[in-house]
């Protein structure tokens, strides 16, 4: 792979502490999910960054395909559970509403985008992602 772009983070405290991406200036308060405390979770940043590329490789697709979209809305939801056998999993849906093109364009486009975003990629075999597609 040719890298294009590489940054990092450091957490100090795992869920209930700090992390920080000295490169933007960043730094968060954690907070475990449910405990009442000010801060985010990663499923939140897990969310943020999904719903993000998601997007971007829609539009990207949307250009290459030469579609008439003229716009989309990707909204990722991300929840932490506990597997039968111990552990914990991620659970996470794409919620994707495409506006310019009939649904069956808009399910085309997503399908595309699914296959070149690297978090879809990352994703794939190890765990399913729901797609739920709407054209407006």
């Amino acid at each position: 792979m040719k890298l294009i772009y590489r940054t990092e983070a450091s957490a100090d405290g795992g869920r209930a502490g700090k992390v920080v991406n000295e490169e933007a200036g960043l730094s968060l308060d954690l907070a475990i999910p449910g405990s009442g405390a000010a801060g985010n979770n990663p499923e939140q940043l897990f969310a943020m960054g999904y719903a993000a590329c998601f997007d971007s490789a829609l539009k990207l697709c949307a250009k290459k395909e030469r579609s008439a979209m003229t716009g989309s809305r990707t909204t990722a939801a991300v929840g932490l559970g506990q597997l039968e056998g111990g552990g914990y999993g991620l659970d996470v849906e794409l919620r994707v509403a495409v506006k310019g093109v009939a649904h069956a364009e808009a399910e085309r486009l997503v399908a595309l985008a699914h296959e070149l975003c690297p978090y879809s990629a990352a994703l794939k075999g190890n765990m399913a992602v729901r797609l739920l597609v709407s054209a407006e």
